[in-house]
């Protein structure tokens, strides 16, 4: 089965980028799962749920997030009654929401889906290793494909996921720093990795948001209150084959789709 993850999706550009690009991937690749991340979709911070079900109406099977899911407060019920939504799993789990789900592949295979958040420069979490352990224990065994949106800063602590999780999971694909990494390959035990799966929205910004008031705040040291860039839209994320049979993928590449001139 193919499997097509969208990397961050930012602000009303990302949006549009995956309006104007989805169905083109989907038909082109033969796509049975769509997976986008979109924690700054709703203005760079936060999602909202109408926003969650506008992706879902395009064509995306299931959303994760980061830690920004907890920027829209009327996002909290949602994470609750949506099955095709997760937030990182190594928050305290008693907050909305779950870290795993599972969601069913336009082929009728079961896909189990993770997000977890790296806790090296961010939010002081549970151990995002241990978590993983802890979630793939849950999964029963005859659910063969497993995608991992790994939400770190540090590409170390992504890396060193892949390497942990190598032939545990289907992919390990990173996302938070809004840059797409080069390192795109499948590791020896067959699970397919990336660093950092890149940004779907403004790239004539600061990974999203406007420029001129990202230099004013580097330049002063001043709190300067940020907005999403409009111009340079692109859609960034990675197709990955996967045997459905054994869960190993098979092969994994890039995909970008520019702005239209």
């Amino acid at each position: 089965m193919n499997l097509l993850f969208i990397g961050d999706i930012y602000a009303s550009t990302g949006r549009n980028m995956v309006a104007s690009h989805l169905a083109e991937l989907q038909a082109t690749y033969g796509v049975q799962m769509t997976i986008a991340n979109a924690e700054n979709s709703a203005g760079g911070f936060g999602v909202t749920p109408q926003i969650a079900d506008e992706l879902i109406s395009m064509g995306v099977d299931a959303i994760t997030t980061g830690n920004h899911v907890w920027d829209k407060r009327d996002f909290y019920e949602y994470l609750d009654r949506s099955p095709r939504v997760t937030r990182p799993a190594n928050y305290p789990h008693d907050l909305p929401g779950k870290g795993l789900i599972y969601v069913e592949a336009r082929n009728g295979v079961k896909v189990a889906i993770l997000n977890i958040q790296g806790r090296a420069m961010m939010t002081p979490l549970d151990c995002p290793f241990r978590e993983a352990d802890n979630l793939i224990s849950q999964i029963p065994a005859n659910i063969k494909v497993r995608f991992l949106d790994f939400h770190a800063e540090l590409t170390s602590e992504k890396v060193a996921m892949g390497w942990h999780l190598d032939g545990r999971v289907s992919a390990v694909i990173g996302t938070h720093t809004h840059i797409p990494t080069a390192d795109t390959r499948i590791l020896p035990g067959g699970t397919a990795y990336q660093t950092d799966c890149g940004m779907t929205g403004p790239y004539e910004g600061v990974i999203g948001a406007d420029k001129d008031l990202v230099l004013k705040k580097f330049l002063t040291s001043l709190p300067v209150r940020l907005e999403a860039a409009k111009r340079g839209g692109e859609l960034h994320g990675v197709i990955i084959n996967i045997d459905e049979n054994s869960g190993r993928a098979l092969h994994i590449e890039r995909v970008v789709r520019p702005v239209q001139q």
